[in-house]
């Protein structure tokens, strides 16, 4: 085994795989969960997904700045090798380039996580520019924003019209000028999705998207099957996890209830004289 220290990825690692080798992403939100992908993945991404898949709430509206922190200090302890981001939460950033600022300093020195991401595309410009010429790395995130679930009715795809794909492509193009590292392109037609990781000079980052983005991201638990409570078009199910625990606990249930665990090799006895 080598000695050699792990050299965890950097923003800028990140930054040259475009248009290269895929940028591999995942969401995490615990060290044990973190620790499992650490090696495989390059960028994990702390999401405001928490809520709906952690907490169990409807929308990631009422995720909290604290929680945000809680969990990626949680990944943070479990990674060596990936480049952690962190979300910034509905509320935390959006009044002002001085709100996102406090936010997104507090959140980076709290988990030494590498970059934040925000939601939103023209109207948060000015934010991302903000940010980055103080030194906090941002990540954008344009087309179906969950934040933004309320506005637009619902989790709506992007660019299902000339409109869409106009608005899709300014707001690339904002974030991507304002400074932006990378952008995720979530729930975005394909060939709009294409187009716009042609046109820019950051990495693009796919959910729901493309496969010519420059990198692909889900929801960890999505893909591993824990999550019930609905499965996305864009979502591929490499494991059934999620059943594998489901029979664990019934048979636990049976054996408990038969008396036939604990035997007495998983318990403890007296010291012999």
């Amino acid at each position: 085994m080598s000695n050699t220290p792990i050299k965890r990825l950097t923003v800028p690692n990140i930054v040259a795989k475009k248009g290269k080798e895929p940028i591999v992403s995942l969401t995490a939100y615990t060290t044990p969960v973190a620790q499992l992908m650490d090696e495989h993945v390059d960028l994990i991404l702390v999401g405001d997904s928490l809520g709906m898949v952690i907490y169990g709430l409807d929308t990631t509206l009422a995720v909290t700045t604290e929680m945000m922190i809680a969990h990626g200090q949680a990944v943070m302890r479990g990674s060596k090798h990936a480049c952690v981001m962190v979300d910034l939460p509905f509320g935390s950033y959006q009044e002002s380039p001085e709100q996102a600022f406090r936010t997104a300093s507090r959140i980076l020195q709290e988990t030494g996580a590498a970059a934040v991401k925000l939601e939103g595309g023209e109207e948060m410009a000015e934010t991302v520019e903000f940010l980055t010429k103080r030194n906090i790395p941002v990540c954008g995130h344009v087309g179906l924003m969950p934040q933004a679930v309320q506005m637009m009715g619902g989790f709506k795809v992007a660019g299902k019209n000339d409109a869409g794909v106009q608005k899709v492509i300014r707001d690339s193009h904002a974030i991507a000028n304002a400074g932006a590292f990378a952008v995720v392109l979530e729930g975005v037609v394909e060939p709009v999705a294409e187009t716009i990781t042609q046109q820019l000079s950051i990495p693009t980052i796919g959910i729901g998207a493309s496969p010519a983005c420059d990198g692909q991201v889900l929801v960890c638990d999505d893909i591993f099957g824990v999550f019930q409570g609905f499965k996305p078009k864009f979502v591929k199910r490499y494991a059934n996890v999620g059943h594998t625990m489901q029979d664990a606990v019934k048979q636990y249930a049976e054996e408990v209830r038969s008396r036939a665990f604990p035997s007495m090799e998983y318990c403890f006895q007296p010291k012999k004289d």
